[in-house]
């Protein structure tokens, strides 16, 4: 069994989420959202990693995964959210787990089949996916959902590397 962590940064809301998978089974174990209250960047970026510091302690995932940085509306946006997803980084190799990053299209795609689709059908198949009695809060839902594009990716590399081995080097995927 292998537990992931997912994450789904943000300067204001970074939602996690925690499954385990067995072969191509996945099992909801937690998910959240950490909001971040008004206040200078840098203290916003200590309470993500402590916070994801306290989750990885809590629930010891053996593997972490996270949305990339998109350009949004703007290049400040874009920079903060490339800070908060460098401090949830940072807490995950400072507990010694190996960090893959997917693009949100790449989620989207791995979940729901469409790599354009909105949130609600994201929250929807990360429901019926996990077999969870409702949807989960946005944030937490993406978070799920980077967890579980990072399962299908993992088997699909493990499945279509005959005679190689996908496994993870100094924090990074590979497959040899």
């Amino acid at each position: 069994m292998t537990r992931i962590l997912g994450i789904d940064p943000g300067s204001r809301k970074t939602g996690y989420g925690v499954i385990d998978v067995e072969r191509s089974n996945a099992r909801y174990v937690a998910s959240g959202v950490i909001k971040l209250p008004d206040g200078p960047l840098p203290e916003r970026l200590k309470l993500i990693f402590d916070a994801v510091s306290q989750i990885a302690q809590q629930y010891q995932p053996q593997q972490m995964a996270i949305e990339n940085v998109f350009m949004s509306k703007s290049a400040g946006s874009a920079l903060k959210l490339g800070q908060a997803r460098g401090a949830a980084i940072v807490a995950a190799t400072h507990a010694d787990l190996p960090v893959a990053e997917y693009e949100a299209r790449k989620v989207k795609q791995a979940v729901v089949g469409n790599g354009a689709a909105d949130k609600l059908q994201v929250q929807h198949m990360v429901k019926t996916l996990l077999k969870l009695p409702a949807s989960p809060q946005e944030d937490a839902a993406d978070a799920l959902a980077v967890a579980l594009c990072h399962m299908h990716t993992m088997q699909t590399l493990i499945q279509s590397s005959a005679g190689s081995r996908a496994r993870f080097r100094r924090g990074r995927l590979s497959v040899n």
